[in-house]
């Protein structure tokens, strides 16, 4: 698939389970079936059985809503570690070379959040909106990046990308994205 199209998923209901190990760190494990939203283009895609790798990096905005109910919202990012082909027995990656892929990876990530972030500070709807924009490794062409992870007020909001027809973000408005896309396009001026 082309760089910057994307995939819509309905999600089966799944089993999530969590285990905690320290007061802030938690094991998870999910396991679902997931569905495309529409139809695939006839004769498109890999063959089926074809498996991938992916580590996800992702903040997870969790709101109790009764004893036993949480809404719950993910934004980040996946990472492809790997791929077998459905007539293959093996991975394309060694597990050892996967992992040098994933300490790169988590490198990169870690320098690019170490960088001043771009700040963000506006008005939008009679409301105050103060916070950043961590721009995602990958994406910058000469020192404009056009993907980043944006938190304001302090909430992490999610990720918002320039696409051909401006800033596009998931699950926010679109006044308020394009305002946020504003913000940083004067950060770049």
């Amino acid at each position: 698939m082309q760089v910057g199209r994307s995939h819509h998923w309905n999600y089966d209901q799944g089993d999530w389970k969590e285990t905690k190990i320290t007061p802030d760190l938690w094991e998870i494990s999910y396991a679902v079936t997931k569905r495309r939203k529409g139809h695939a283009p006839e004769g498109s895609g890999v063959p089926e059985g074809t498996e991938y790798h992916w580590y996800i990096l992702s903040h997870q905005n969790a709101k109790k809503l009764n004893a036993n109910e949480y809404s719950t919202e993910m934004h980040g990012l996946k990472f492809k570690l790997a791929h077998k082909r459905a007539d293959k027995e093996k991975w394309n990656l060694s597990g050892t070379t996967q992992r040098k892929h994933l300490i790169a990876f988590l490198k990169d990530m870690i320098e690019q959040l170490e960088k001043q972030p771009i700040p963000l500070e506006f008005e939008y709807g009679g409301k105050k909106y103060k916070g950043e924009g961590v721009p995602v490794p990958d994406t910058c062409e000469e020192d404009i990046c056009y993907q980043l992870d944006v938190e304001l007020n302090d909430q992490a909001l999610g990720m918002i990308r320039y696409a051909k027809h401006g800033w596009k973000m998931d699950g926010v408005e679109p006044e308020l994205v394009e305002a946020i896309g504003d913000e940083i396009l004067a950060f770049y001026e």
